[in-house]
């Protein structure tokens, strides 16, 4: 277990230097990113000394978004842009439109961002943006009106070669068209490059929506071949059923996989003998969610963690796995699609259950994988084909998974672990070697 490692003392849980505007007794999402620094500090060697980097975000920006509403009130909406690291280039990171993202989530995100950017070596930092707002709640124009004013509230921030947001949960390619808009009008000159995950005919990559679930599967099949998992009717369960998990549910399918268990914010289907994975996306397209599909039975939501299956994917919100239902887990590996959505509570436990965990960190890097690309083709203005952007995501997925196999077994710790170690010598190596300013 990588708790700590085999020649350490126990000791006392490490008092953080916790900035003021957060409540300390309720740290939320950046309270376990901490957790999960505090495990890899360690295997840092001499680069310990910098470890603190990691602990503290660069910039955190909080925004007021005042728009006008279709019937002639003024509403305010609480926006956010934090920076966590820019020691290996600009910052990159989605953009989130939710009624529950906090200021510890969005910097736990971005921190995220931080430690994925690195572990797949792409020269970028770790970045996040979010807006408190339900957008179901809104006309189109008033979501265009909000994500228009949000990006000129941090205009300031963002910039082709400042940081680069994408589409996260409850955005999409139609809100990156109106922030790289918006950011060009206020600069005076086109921007495709200041964010990425847009409109192919607005400078957008081909395989791009489909790149996160892509590289979750990628990771998925060679997890499977290192631990002797035969993907040939193997059972996999999958929440969230979006970009992520519809995409590595209908390419596991594809594989030779039995989708038998489906959940999103609409409920949960379940069929033993699988699901009719390309109906049951249809079904999302049209009624923007599984609860209702016809080929399966519904099931009880909490029921889900105890599904028999040979593969659970989480590709929903973070904090899903946690104390009270990873012991349900069934699984004998666990793809983590969405960003933290195991605790390290059930981090512990699964290890213990003997459950293959592939992080966020690392099996979800192929969307930033492919925004780099995105961008890379911007400045460049010469686009690839999709045959060959999948084909370079596969490569980089690959052997960043490879690395941190490798790492995990020389060292006799979690995939996770692994992947911090990785990334946070990468990151900061990078700081030790710019040095401090001035």
């Amino acid at each position: 277990m990588d708790r700590m490692p085999s020649n350490s003392t126990p000791a006392a849980a490490p008092q953080h230097a916790l900035p003021s505007y957060l409540d300390h007794k309720h740290l939320g999402p950046w309270g376990n990113y901490l957790q999960q620094v505090d495990r890899v500090t360690p295997y840092l060697g001499s680069l310990a000394r910098w470890v603190e980097t990691l602990k503290r975000p660069k910039r955190a920006l909080i925004v007021d978004v005042p728009i006008e509403m279709d019937n002639g009130t003024i509403a305010h909406f609480e926006g956010y842009r934090v920076q966590h690291n820019l020691s290996r280039g600009p910052g990159k990171g989605g953009v989130r439109f939710h009624q529950d993202v906090t200021l510890s989530e969005v910097m736990a995100l971005s921190a995220w961002m931080s430690i994925k950017n690195a572990a797949v070596n792409v020269p970028y930092g770790g970045a996040k943006g979010g807006i408190r707002v339900d957008p179901k709640t809104l006309s189109k124009g008033e979501l265009e009106r909000l994500t228009r004013r949000y990006t000129s509230e941090i205009g300031l921030f963002i910039g082709p070669s400042k940081d680069i947001p994408a589409p996260d949960v409850n955005t999409n390619g139609q809100i990156m068209a109106w922030m790289m808009d918006t950011y060009s009008m206020n600069t005076g000159a086109t921007a495709t490059g200041v964010v990425t995950g847009k409109p192919i005919d607005l400078g957008g990559s081909l395989g791009r929506v489909e790149a996160t679930g892509r590289g979750v599967f990628t990771v998925g099949v060679e997890a499977a071949k290192l631990s002797g998992l035969a993907l040939q009717g193997a059972k996999v369960a999958v929440q969230g059923f979006g970009n992520v998990g519809g995409t590595a549910g209908k390419l596991f399918a594809e594989a030779g996989a039995i989708v038998v268990a489906v959940q999103d914010h609409t409920g949960t289907i379940f069929n033993a003998k699988g699901l009719d994975v390309p109906a049951v996306l249809e079904h999302v397209a049209n009624t923007g969610g599984v609860g209702g599909f016809k080929g399966a039975d519904k099931m009880a939501n909490d029921d889900f963690w105890s599904v028999d299956c040979d593969i659970l994917i989480p590709a929903a919100l973070e904090g899903q796995i946690n104390g009270k239902n990873a012991g349900k887990i069934k699984a004998k590996m666990v793809i983590e699609g969405a960003n933290g959505p195991t605790t390290t509570e059930a981090d512990d436990i699964l290890h213990d259950k003997g459950v293959l965990v592939l992080p966020d960190v690392i099996a979800n890097a192929g969307g930033v994988t492919v925004s780099y690309f995105e961008w890379v083709q911007d400045f460049s203005s010469f686009f690839w084909s999709e045959d060959e952007i999948n084909a370079r995501l596969v490569r980089i997925m690959q052997e960043a998974f490879a690395a941190v196999w490798q790492v995990a077994q020389e060292n006799k710790v979690s995939l996770r672990t692994a992947t911090f170690i990785i990334a946070c010598r990468r990151i900061l190596h990078a700081r030790e070697a710019r040095g401090l300013y001035p």
